[in-house]
């Protein structure tokens, strides 16, 4: 599948570099200590759970820019199913390169997968709706590439990358400032001012400030922690002039519910915070 915008390889080598940095330092001393320079070896990655794979694309990657001379031949693509025993892909280079890789690979693949197949599982509960699925900033430090870039393969939708690519007014912007008529109005001059084309995003408790909200004429105005009879109010009060945005306390179990409320979006933290890593492993092919 395409990657998505902000998975470039600059930023994919950021990332590689700073955890091989973390993991290796000086040296992977069992590994220089025992294994010839020149030996070439394969390697199989196993899958071991019923999963959605995620970050077969990104292994390879990690593979080329630590030894360009490592391949892999990949049976499994990212988003595609997966039961135990099944073979992802197979490495082969250098028995020291992949051993140095070994770790990094499968901490990513993990936990990408475990988030595919999360989001996947929720996803599926939303068909016949147009509501979309949305993930959010509640991510790993450092890691947020990865865990976006598998509620991409998953198949859900990526709310804003970082705090730079959206204006997003939570309650604690909306309370240091005094307003939500008051904070959008600042929002739209600071734009302007900037020459930058940003959608806005307000975050609402009630339905008086689901109503500030329509009159300050927002791009998508949030809902938050309200329960479903309220939201659909909220959403007859939008009537299609904004996007809206169900959020907050969203469980698997009321996905249906709140999309029938005809919200634009459902977002969830649960995505990628409460996703349990999927069992994988690499292993050695002895010829």
């Amino acid at each position: 599948m395409k990657r998505p915008p902000y998975v470039t390889d600059k930023a994919l080598k950021q990332f590689i570099k700073s955890a091989l940095e973390e993991d290796i330092q000086d040296g992977d001393h069992s590994t220089l200590s025992t294994i010839p320079a020149d030996l070439v070896q394969k390697a199989r990655c196993i899958i071991k759970q019923h999963c959605i794979v995620a970050g077969v694309e990104l292994a390879a990657f990690i593979f080329k820019t630590f030894d360009k001379n490592m391949s892999v031949e990949v049976m499994i693509k990212d988003g595609e199913s997966a039961k135990p025993g099944d073979i992802a892909f197979i490495v082969t280079g250098k028995a020291q390169s992949i051993l140095q890789t070994e770790r990094l690979v499968l901490n990513c693949m993990q936990r990408m997968s475990g988030i595919a197949t999360l989001t996947h599982d929720w996803d599926s509960r939303l068909v016949g709706t147009k509501t979309k699925l949305l993930d959010t900033r509640k991510t790993t430090p450092n890691f947020r590439i990865c865990e976006k870039w598998a509620v991409a393969i998953g198949g859900g939708t990526n709310h804003r990358y970082g705090l730079y690519d959206m204006i997003m007014l939570k309650d604690n912007h909306i309370d240091y400032n005094g307003s939500i008529t008051n904070a959008v109005k600042m929002c739209k001059e600071y734009l302007k001012k900037n020459k930058k084309k940003l959608k806005i995003e307000v975050e609402t408790r009630n339905l008086d400030e689901v109503k500030e909200a329509i009159n300050a004429k927002v791009d998508r105005i949030m809902l938050d922690n309200m329960d479903v009879p309220t939201m659909k109010k909220a959403v007859e009060l939008i009537n299609g002039r904004c996007e809206s945005e169900a959020s907050g306390g969203i469980t698997r179990e009321m996905l249906k519910d709140v999309a029938s409320t005809g919200v634009t979006y459902i977002s969830a933290g649960a995505l990628t915070h409460s996703a349990e890593n999927i069992d994988i492993s690499l292993k050695a092919v002895k010829d």
